[in-house]
This record gives structure tokens, sequence and C-alpha cells, in this order.
């Protein structure tokens, strides 16, 4: 398993592409902040909720300076029906190969329903304008998380 990231630590570049195959880079979002969140999996219903819940707040982000990118396994096919069906905003990544999962340390061994798994992490990590870790939160909820983001953050509707 990766090691998690923490605040100080420069944020792993990555490129990926989005639900309509397109690249997206982190080093495209350079001079804003940028919250990576990572989820299992799309069309379920924890990362379907948080992904609405990102989308609800997508404005709010972006007036306080800050862009939202969702990264999970996912080929860009399904993250294409995922956005068609529940009309998500937010750019979402896919990382088949858990590369970029494995290098924000949001892929590894966690507890689900008592059992010890290997999988996604759900996992939310705000990289700073120079590329800089300024926070990391590991095995955060679905429901209720983006709520608590905005209000560690100091954003407020």
């Amino acid at each position: 398993m990766s090691e998690r990231l923490k605040p100080g630590d420069t944020a792993p570049a990555f490129t990926l592409p989005d639900a309509d195959g397109n690249e997206v880079s982190l080093a495209d979002h350079r001079g804003r902040k940028t919250v990576v969140y990572f989820y299992p999996a799309a069309l379920t219903p924890g990362c379907t909720k948080q992904a609405c819940d990102f989308t609800d707040n997508l404005d709010l982000l972006a007036t306080a300076g800050y862009d939202v990118i969702g990264v999970s396994p996912d080929k860009p096919e399904k993250l294409a029906k995922f956005r068609e069906k529940e009309s998500l905003k937010v750019t979402l990544v896919g990382d088949p190969s858990k590369q970029v999962l494995e290098e924000y340390g949001a892929f590894g061994e966690k507890k689900l329903y008592g059992k010890t798994v290997t999988g996604v992490i759900r996992s939310t990590i705000v990289v700073d304008e120079t590329g800089t870790v300024e926070h990391a939160w590991y095995n955060v909820r679905a429901t209720g998380h983006v709520a608590k983001l905005l209000k560690d953050l100091g954003v407020e509707g």
C-alpha cells in the first residue's frame, strides 16, 4: 500500500481521461486550489450521493477559488453514463490502472462490512495553487462529507 499524503507534500502529477475521453491534468489547475476526491465506483449509491453533493456546491467552491476533480477506477464510458444519469457538473476522470489512486494513498486495504478488503479508500485531497497538498482526509464518509469539507475550508454559502 502506498503512503498517505500529508499537508506540505507535493501532490503527484496526473493526466487522466474524463467522461468524454479528453485528458485532464492536475497541472491544468495550477493557480487555483483543487479538490481531488477519490471514490470507489460510479453509479453506486454512496458515490452518487457524494458526486451530487459536489455538483450542488460546485458554484460555491468555484467562487471561493476551488476546482473539483473526482477520480475513480472507472472507464470514461461509465463516467459519461454516470454524469448523464445524475446530471453531474463535477469533472470526473478515470484511473483504470489505479496508478494515481495508489500515488495518492487512496487505494489499499480497508474495512468493508467488518472484512479487510483491498480497494479504493474514499479520500479527499486539497491541492493549493502551487501543487502542494494543503489538506488530506482519508476514509471519509460519502454522506455529509462535502458539507464538512466546506466547513473545514471556511467556504460558506
